[in-house]
């Protein structure tokens, strides 16, 4: 499902960077530490952390090798490295790391908690763990919510691959809840909000097409007949402006805590 960080880039890479940003500043890490990149994709955390907390070094880790090859091409450098490895077991030693982050990761993973303990695990008693995730339930991420009442509406097996039915971990207090459990204190949620503006209905509709993602490849396994009658429905659902654009918003949930000391 993931796998090409070309197609995943339009998709949900662009919005995803926007948010970083702004998640990396609200930390107010100090300059020079040490960061982790929990599932780090084509690196739209890391460059966050690169560009805001002026750290000494990040290392990125994802399964993916196309990932990590994009994530190398684009941002490797002195400060920044990537790496394959796995959530569950990340390839990093005990309490080394002054923060480890995560971006649109855990509700994909099998057991986000055994992750979130291998995220404390590796930063040091005082670091910080904290991560972000689209809100799928309430449907702060407009462009995904829109896809799936339009899919829904025409077939009813969409019900059962909607993000919002299969990612439950996708909420305010589920998270905290999550970083709680792992151990950390003082943990804190909240919420960014970005805008999403899409040039026309084919800059939205294109990304679709690419295969990365849960919808993308529902609209893979649709007939062309389906694909059609879905792509038209969106067509007429979706609010334009004047100039044709599509001006939608998106909303993740966010949450972090710090190692206790000792």
């Amino acid at each position: 499902m993931w796998a090409a960080g070309e197609a995943y880039e339009p998709y949900v890479g662009r919005w995803s960077r926007l948010v970083a940003a702004e998640f990396v500043r609200r930390l107010a890490a100090a300059p020079g530490g040490s960061w982790r990149d929990i599932g780090c994709g084509t690196g739209a955390v890391a460059r966050a952390v690169l560009d805001a907390a002026a750290p000494r070094r990040v290392i990125g880790v994802d399964p993916a090798e196309s990932y990590v090859r994009h994530a190398r091409r684009h941002l490797a450098g002195p400060r920044a490295d990537f790496v394959v490895g796995d959530a569950l077991a990340l390839p990093f030693p005990d309490g080394r790391a002054t923060a480890a982050v995560s971006g649109l990761v855990l509700n994909f993973l099998p057991d986000p908690a055994r992750a979130a303990a291998e995220m404390v695990r590796v930063v040091a008693p005082g670091g910080t763990v904290a991560v972000y995730l689209w809100d799928y339930g309430e449907g702060g991420m407009r462009a995904i919510r829109t896809f799936w009442d339009a899919a829904r509406a025409l077939d009813r097996r969409a019900e059962a691959l909607d993000e919002a039915v299969r990612f439950p971990l996708a909420g305010r207090t589920p998270l905290r809840e999550l970083l709680t459990g792992a151990g950390l204190a003082g943990v804190e949620a909240g919420e960014i909000t970005v805008p999403t503006r899409f040039r026309d209905f084919d800059d939205y509709w294109g990304p679709f097409l690419g295969g990365q993602g849960p919808a993308p490849a529902y609209v893979a396994s649709l007939p062309e007949e389906h694909r059609a009658e879905l792509r038209e429905r969106l067509r007429a659902t979706l609010p334009r402006a004047s100039d044709g654009s599509i001006r939608l918003t998106a909303r993740a949930w966010t949450a972090w805590g710090a190692r206790p000391p000792g």
